[in-house]
């Protein structure tokens, strides 16, 4: 931190690298704030401009102040018993989606889950990149998008096996999320994965339905209209951007596709 005078104020310039926490929560299925366990992992800037992932990791435990749901438990096996000592979630939570020093911004795979529990007065108002919206973006060609399935689908480089399990657990999600980050921040900037986050889900293909599995250059304006339509917002999303692209008349003609794979 470097402190210069300004007249009679003092001005704190960070001069720390650009840093980004990806979050993972782990829930127990039963209120608005039942978190059992949150996971971090941090992504940062490089000085020749590269994203890497840092040594700042971890997870705790936290009482979600009612017994965990027999459904919840058979995912990430954390028990009441677990949980019983823990802090709870307005003790800890600021703490850690706020912690000391520069943070750009907050990310999750498919953010507006951890959004729900990680509220403003929590985060500060921190800007959330969301990695599922994003990877729809950057690799479309991909046949589907979950945090594990890209983790098979990509490989990424300097994944270690070992950290990242047991799936469905809040450290080694984030730390899965955070190789796709990284990832994705090499490849685009920050702020574009800020905009696409702040969007709906731009589908790649139909998802369900008897157009599944088809892009959307595919269908014709009338099936688009119809999607546009649908009560699902990223699909009304992604079928209006298909006829934006197409323009005030929409018609075009249509292409076989290049995937036939499903999200």
């Amino acid at each position: 931190m470097i402190r210069q005078q300004q007249g009679k104020q003092a001005t704190v310039i960070d001069t720390s690298p650009p840093r980004i926490r990806v979050i993972d929560l782990e829930t127990g299925g039963n209120g608005p704030n039942d978190v059992c366990e949150i996971g971090w992992q941090d992504v940062v800037q490089r000085e020749d401009g590269k994203w890497a992932l840092s040594d700042e990791r971890g997870a705790v435990l936290v009482n979600p102040g009612r017994p965990i749901s027999p459904d919840t438990m058979a995912v990430h096996h954390i028990r009441d018993a677990d949980v019983a000592g823990a802090p709870f979630w307005k003790e800890i939570a600021a703490s850690i989606l706020r912690p000391q020093g520069r943070i750009d911004a907050l990310a999750a795979h498919r953010a507006a889950f951890e959004k729900r529990y990680c509220k403003a007065r929590y985060t500060g108002g921190t800007p959330w990149i969301c990695t599922w919206k994003s990877a729809l973006r950057v690799w479309p060609e991909l046949p589907r998008f979950s945090n594990q399935i890209l983790r098979y689908q990509r490989m990424p480089e300097g994944l270690v096996h070992e950290i990242g399990l047991p799936a469905h657990r809040a450290m080694p999600d984030a730390y899965v999320t955070a190789h796709h980050l990284r990832d994705l921040l090499n490849e685009t900037s920050l702020d574009q994965l800020l905009i696409w986050s702040n969007e709906p889900g731009l589908l790649p293909r139909v998802p369900s339905g008897p157009n599944r599995g088809k892009g959307w250059d595919r269908l014709s304006d009338d099936a688009l209209r119809e999607f546009a339509r649908d009560r699902d917002g990223d699909i009304r999303f992604s079928a209006q951007s298909e006829l934006d692209r197409r323009g005030a008349n929409g018609s075009q003609t249509v292409v076989e596709p290049v995937q036939k794979s499903l999200l």
